[in-house]
């Protein structure tokens, strides 16, 4: 053997990292698989048999390719390669490994001394966002997308954007349409090496997500065939009709490398090239994989470690019970999603962002604590993932490093956008009274316990003009309160 290639749960790709000049008859593929981890109740039983299962899927694709693999089992990651290193067996052998995705399983596994190599599971490498972002005033989402559009000759037509602007999500924007029929979820059937795994955690084997590079291709092309073309005008919708619209459901398998965004691209422009795809949603998808996912994976190296610590707004509040257990409260949408969470571990963004971060923020929950949840409870969680969203733009801890205004909101936008309200006991036009949408309440309420802060932010002036002329401020602060208490003690 020639060396040793560590291989992380989420670099499960032949073609990148660690693997991609890998020579069967040299070198020992090495998987660790951490006892820790699978007792640990913070990490959904769902987040872990999908990582755990993809990776031993994985791995086996790995032995019928000819490579030897060990797949080694441990208390640690960290242990479990040290044991190996200071085995008999393969005592003395470089250990090699993609660089790691986070900024704690970097510094440990520094500290073993393993060599490593550019992780290329992004379209943009780290040195040339850094490049980017330190010729920028500000870290606009919007200039990085365009640059990203230019470099990578995507929806690009003699220089111009395909369609005449870069942007279209005024067209993107509709609320869950009605008596509408949703293409059929796939089912994946478990194997033998699910089964196994979903023994070992302790839940039956969900069908919900693929484990295998085959399946997240299955899924792929789901997508294009069945939801591309109306992904656009309903992506920021919200419904009990259907947990996944028309959501493309690939981030588990991007972010574990079980795909690559480059595949992805290729297949959804090959897709829109044919003529059967809007603009609209060519663009508004190409946005969030090429844009978003990109300029949130910089951003989270750019900012470094201790960007998880802001707490700009003073936010203490400890984590609402409802985060946990979708019975601890009566809003109709925060228990639908919780629910779903607690069913699959996903719900597509604006959920995260409008409904359960816009919560957090308005409650004054303590940032850490709530980010502690999100990367718990979501299958595509990831260091690099939700450090960013959730401290950055989710509860707008940092003073606006990255967001120039917090994304608050009422229960209007939550009415707007899906068809929890009607069946809710609290009526979002109200900000006062016991049926007041607490959403509405505390929206109000957020805002005059900040408005010091907010009032130089020219991108709330008008908010902070709003709040101005409620005639009901004193008494929609005591309902504040009120809300406030109830939410703490899961009863409202």
């Amino acid at each position: 053997m020639r060396r040793i290639i560590f291989i992380q749960f989420d670099h499960l790709n032949l073609s990148y990292g660690a693997l991609k000049d890998a020579d069967p008859k040299q070198d020992l593929i090495l998987f660790v698989e951490s006892a820790r981890a699978t007792r640990d109740p913070k990490w959904h039983k769902t987040r872990l048999y999908f990582l755990i299962s993809s990776a031993r899927h994985f791995a086996a694709d790995l032995e019928a390719a000819g490579f030897k693999v060990l797949y080694h089992y441990a208390e640690t990651v960290v242990g479990g390669i040290k044991e190996i290193m200071q085995s008999s067996e393969y005592a003395g052998l470089p250990v090699a490994t993609c660089e790691p995705s986070s900024f704690r399983l970097t510094k440990s596994l520094s500290s073993l001394g393993l060599q490593f190599v550019a992780n290329d599971f992004f379209l943009t490498p780290r040195d040339q966002f850094r490049n980017w972002a330190s010729n920028q005033k500000s870290y606009l989402m919007e200039t990085f997308y365009r640059a990203q559009r230019i470099r990578l000759n995507i929806l690009i037509e003699d220089g111009k954007p395909t369609g005449g602007a870069w942007n279209f999500d005024k067209e993107n924007r509709l609320p869950p349409p009605k008596k509408y029929e949703y293409p059929p979820y796939l089912i994946h059937e478990p194997d033998a090496i699910d089964l196994k795994v979903a023994t070992k955690i302790g839940i039956t084997a969900p069908t919900d997500w693929a484990t295998s590079r085959t399946g997240a291709l299955r899924v792929l092309e789901n997508f294009v065939t069945n939801h591309f073309g109306k992904f656009g005008p309903y992506e920021d919708a919200m419904t009990t009709d259907n947990w996944a619209l028309h959501h493309s459901l690939l981030s588990p398998y991007l972010n574990n490398g079980l795909l690559h965004a480059s595949e992805v691209v290729t297949a959804v422009i090959t897709k829109f090239e044919s003529g059967d795809i809007p603009i609209a949603s060519a663009e508004g998808f190409i946005r969030q994989l090429i844009g978003w996912r990109e300029y949130v994976n910089g951003m989270y190296w750019v900012l470094g470690d201790d960007y998880r610590k802001h707490n700009q707004l003073a936010a203490d509040r400890k984590l609402l019970p409802l985060f946990t257990d979708s019975g601890k409260t009566k809003m109709n949408c925060v228990s639908n999603l919780v629910g779903d969470i607690e069913t699959r571990a996903w719900v597509h963004h604006i959920p995260r962002l409008m409904v359960l971060s816009n919560l957090a923020l308005i409650t004054g929950t303590n940032p850490q604590e709530f980010l502690d949840w999100m990367q718990g409870a979501f299958i595509d969680a990831a260091d690099w993932v939700m450090v960013p969203n959730v401290i950055g733009m989710g509860v707008h801890a940092d003073g606006g490093t990255m967001m120039t205004k917090p994304y608050a909101a009422g229960g209007a936008y939550i009415s707007r956008m899906s068809n929890y309200c009607g069946t809710c006991p609290y009526n979002p036009k109200e900000r006062v009274g016991e049926t007041a949408c607490p959403f509405t309440t505390l929206y109000w309420d957020f805002l005059d316990r900040h408005s010091e802060e907010f009032s130089s932010n020219h991108r709330m002036s008008q908010q902070i003009f709003g709040l101005k002329r409620l005639k009901d401020l004193p008494e929609l602060r005591l309902r504040a309160q009120e809300v406030l208490a109830g939410l703490s003690e899961g009863i409202i």
